[in-house]
């Protein structure tokens, strides 16, 4: 039954008296002085603040359980807070308890034993590094959310700091670098190059010292992390003993995070980082012409293959890592993602994957090609390195058959990309690459979504996929095809498709418009710019779009009445110098047949069909010689 007893009591020191009002005297029977609470005769309406307490049902034993509090102002206010708390009690939740939040957050860590190990590191450093210096003192039932508005507050006072730091460092970098060129000019002046010495080497003494103690700055990203970290623990206190009232911080209000838009390296952004040295952006994604080059120019690393699967099978630098030769069929083409290392702190760990990783990726005839030229070079030098091979049993290795470390592969690819001198990408931002590339081939997000080892459609939409200008070209080229013009015309030689155009039921071809005089335009198709037209309109128009939409009007017209498909329509009047696009204009149809040619006059096939030759051209033996 919920009876609370509300008292006032106060802070006033004065001669204490025991219950029947006798003094309390000491050892030496002089009065003894101390705090007397609620027998201070001062006690009113304006000394004293309200307390209460109330008793629970005794615990196992039978020990007395009671709830106290005070400090408040106001008698409302403590019938307030006693409501508050007796209702939290009878909830369930731990109102007695004194233990503070650090304890808590340490016993939460120790019990969660399924976390994988880099969310269990993950979440030990946003504990050691905010939660306790900013939330251990606190008493777990009095944690509100104002207390973790108070520590988000602090980390950002904090990165002002850092920020400040950081922009001291980066004019003492400058500073330093304008003294090492002022050195390298006074080359040959003897006393000049000895005070250009001196001045370089205390440039670098103060970036030294200067840069000591300098730490990151806590992007909101982290931010959003930690709250994760503490949401998870309270979430954990709440279903396993009612430790809290809410769970406060899915009431925390944090800055928003922007996940950084992957960008493609168009002639314009590579222009802008060779002269400037920027990046357009932190994910930066290669055209197909970029990545072309660069795999031409990786051709003789040793880990050539590992780049190549990198590009067009778009794994996880730690599934690579892992890959064993028994989960790879040379014959069969596949390999199979069922392992992976991660690193903490450069120290590598083994650990499945999540269950959605776990996936099978076809190979391609090159790509199987490629890993059976690898498996060639490792026979290769296990026969050079003898008694010293390491027999790690993984695809990708060193020379020596050591395992490769997942940051030395990254490493190793941020040197080659710099000594290719293409613009820069990150390792990962090849995952990027390979969804995109998948796209652009004509792929379902379905099927990219399996080959990344996603959970959703959605993951792999919003992450991983950035759009190619040929992409954006495309859409934009299409939208002729989609909104009708009717611009009046003459048809002065009909359109006639000739059988060599069609190439498996599709047939592409150009519509060229040239003014002929005034508003005069004639319009003719031709498949190439050297072959006989296939039709003629002619028509008055206002400029180069009344051209292309009269061509694009006639190509419907032609294809509705001979059951044709158009595809897709590209306009190319953009290509032609600011000059000549008054007078001429240049439009691309791609066109389809549902007719096809019957099998009238084929022979029925025999012998092998070309999967099983080319499983026969991949017999291990051949590789085994050829090591």
């Amino acid at each position: 039954m919920f009876e609370p007893s509300y008292y006032r009591r106060c802070q006033c020191k004065g001669q204490l008296k025991d219950k029947e009002g006798r003094p309390v005297l000491d050892a030496d029977g002089n009065p003894r002085i101390g705090s007397i609470g609620t027998t201070c005769p001062k006690l009113g309406k304006n000394h004293g603040t309200w307390n209460f307490y109330f008793e629970l049902e005794p615990a196992e034993g039978g020990t007395r359980q009671r709830v106290r509090r005070g400090g408040f102002a106001k008698l409302d206010d403590a019938k307030k807070k006693a409501k508050e708390l007796y209702d939290a009690a009878m909830a369930g939740t731990d109102v007695l308890s004194d233990e503070k939040c650090g304890d808590f957050f340490l016993r939460w860590i120790k019990a969660k034993k399924s976390l994988a190990r880099t969310t269990r590191h993950g979440y030990e450093e946003h504990i050691t590094n905010y939660l306790l210096p900013h939330l251990g003192h606190i008493k777990r039932r009095d944690l509100k959310v104002r207390h973790l508005d108070k520590m988000y507050d602090a980390i950002e006072e904090e990165n002002n700091k850092r920020i400040l730091h950081r922009l001291r460092v980066d004019q003492l970098q400058k500073d330093r670098d304008a003294a090492h060129r002022a050195w390298v000019k006074a080359a040959g002046k003897k006393e000049e190059r000895r005070a250009a010495r001196r001045a370089f080497l205390d440039a670098n003494a103060a970036l030294r010292e200067g840069k000591k103690g300098l730490r990151k700055v806590t992007s909101a990203a982290t931010m959003h992390r930690i709250n994760d970290t503490l949401s998870s623990a309270l979430s954990w206190g709440i279903k396993r003993e009612q430790a809290f009232a809410k769970n406060w911080a899915q009431l925390v209000e944090l800055p928003a995070v922007t996940r950084p838009k992957p960008l493609v390296w168009t002639p314009e952004r590579i222009e802008h980082w060779k002269r400037t040295g920027e990046k357009p952006g932190p994910v930066m994604v290669w055209t197909p012409e970029l990545t072309g080059q660069f795999l031409d120019f990786a051709k003789g690393d040793w880990l050539y293959e590992l780049w190549h699967s990198f590009i067009f099978l778009g794994p996880r630098r730690g599934e690579m890592a892992a890959l064993p030769w028994t989960e790879v069929s040379l014959d069969a083409l596949w390999l199979r993602i069922s392992q992976q290392i991660v690193e903490v702190a450069y120290e590598l760990y083994g650990e499945a994957p999540k269950a959605d990783s776990v996936r099978t990726l076809s190979l391609s005839l090159e790509s199987g090609d490629n890993l059976a030229a690898f498996r060639a070079k490792q026979e290769q030098k296990r026969l050079e390195w003898e008694d010293a091979y390491v027999e790690s049993g993984r695809v990708w290795t060193h020379e020596n058959g050591e395992a490769l470390h997942p940051d030395w592969i990254s490493r190793r690819f941020t040197r080659l990309v710099e000594l290719s001198g293409l613009p820069p990408v990150r390792l990962h931002d090849l995952r990027h690459l390979a969804a995109t590339l998948s796209l652009l081939a004509g792929h379902d997000i379905k099927v990219v979504q399996e080959k990344l080892g996603h959970s959703s459609r959605q993951i792999t939409s919003d992450t991983y996929t950035s759009v190619l200008p040929e992409m954006l070209r495309a859409e934009a080229e299409s939208v002729m095809a989609v909104v009708p013009r009717d611009v009046p015309f003459e048809v002065s030689a009909p359109l006639a498709i000739p059988e060599l155009a069609w190439q498996n039921d599709i047939a592409v071809f150009f519509a060229h418009g040239a003014r002929q005089s005034g508003n005069t335009w004639a319009v003719g198709a031709q498949t190439q710019p050297d072959t006989d037209l296939l039709g003629v309109i002619n028509l008055a128009g206002r400029g180069q779009e009344d051209a292309a939409n009269a061509a694009v009007k006639w190509m419907r017209d032609h294809c509705t009445a001979n059951d044709l498909e158009l595809v897709r329509v590209e306009n190319f009047n953009d290509r032609y110098p600011e000059e000549q696009q008054a007078d001429f204009s240049l439009t691309r149809f791609t066109i389809a047949r549902s007719e096809s040619p019957g099998q009238g006059g084929w022979a029925l096939p025999t012998g092998l069909p070309p999967s099983a030759a080319r499983t026969a051209r991949r017999d291990p033996s051949r590789h085994q010689k050829a090591a």
